[in-house]
């Protein structure tokens, strides 16, 4: 039997929910083979209201984990997630495409969740010069998408999330994919795709209450599992909707901060169909 590979070069998050722990678990889930390059440690301080404290690996480190896999291996997507620097960011964007990586699915996490402020002001230039340009598919939330859009505030109306797509889609992405869930007070949740020539609605219901910890991770993985699985990209994003969305609505809190996504409601839905 030969299994579909995929890589996530992205950092660990200690308390399970995000990071290359979502990555590996939505990769399971849909029966691909992940692997990872490390490139961060961030550990939650339960003496300080959760706070997030950030530990970058040494670039070195991080180049040999991925030509381990790389050149070691072999993949069929690669995925990238938190990358703490723009040294980082441009090794992984450098290695992308030495190895002449097609699917690649960049999630470009620039700030830990709930928190607005960007873990290094150098990071959202670099993203733009270096990791968009190798993105078959890139999934910003709106503060993200704000920063990759040089805009001077975060998107809130339907015009100004097509916008800041239409920006980023012209820094090289093939699709940008803006989440924007169930935070601006409409009907449904919903993420707003743009592929060069038109804009689509990615919509799901609301689900609430609901905990999203690791939810951007798991969306993106999703995309790049099922990329490697040999779906089109429109087959890939819609099975990333779909996982995402059994996620969120089988979440779960995990103590007084914290709530991950659970990433075995797709497989639950799948076996209720069956």
């Amino acid at each position: 039997m030969t299994m579909k590979k995929a890589l996530t070069i992205a950092g660990s998050d200690t308390s399970g929910g995000a990071g290359i722990q979502a990555d590996l678990k939505t990769m399971e889930e849909l029966g691909v083979y992940g692997m990872t390059a490390l490139t961060v440690i961030v550990a939650q301080d339960p003496h300080n209201a959760w706070h997030h404290e950030v530990f970058p690996i040494d670039t070195t480190l991080i180049e040999k984990q991925i030509d381990t896999v790389l050149a070691g291996i072999g993949v069929d997507a690669v995925k990238t997630g938190m990358l703490p620097t723009p040294e980082i960011i441009e090794l992984a964007a450098r290695k992308i495409k030495e190895y002449g990586i097609q699917n690649a699915v960049v999630d470009p996490v620039m700030a830990c969740k709930g928190a607005d402020e960007i873990l290094n002001p150098d990071v959202a230039v670099a993203m733009r010069k270096h990791l968009v340009p190798v993105a078959k598919i890139i999934t910003p939330n709106l503060f993200e998408a704000r920063m990759l859009a040089g805009l001077d505030k975060t998107p809130s109306t339907m015009e100004e999330i097509k916008e800041a797509a239409r920006l980023i889609h012209e820094l090289g992405a093939e699709i940008v994919i803006v989440k924007v869930g169930g935070k601006l007070g409409f009907d449904t949740a919903f993420d707003v795709l743009y592929d060069g020539n038109e804009y689509r609605l990615l919509e799901s219901e609301k689900i609430d209450p609901a905990f999203t910890h690791g939810g951007g991770c798991t969306f993106s993985s999703a995309i790049a599992a099922s990329l490697a699985n040999g779906h089109s990209v429109d087959e890939a994003i819609e099975i990333g909707k779909e996982f995402i969305t059994e996620a969120v609505r089988h979440s779960f809190r995990l103590n007084q901060y914290v709530g991950p996504t659970n990433h075995t409601g797709y497989r639950k839905k799948l076996a209720t169909q069956s």
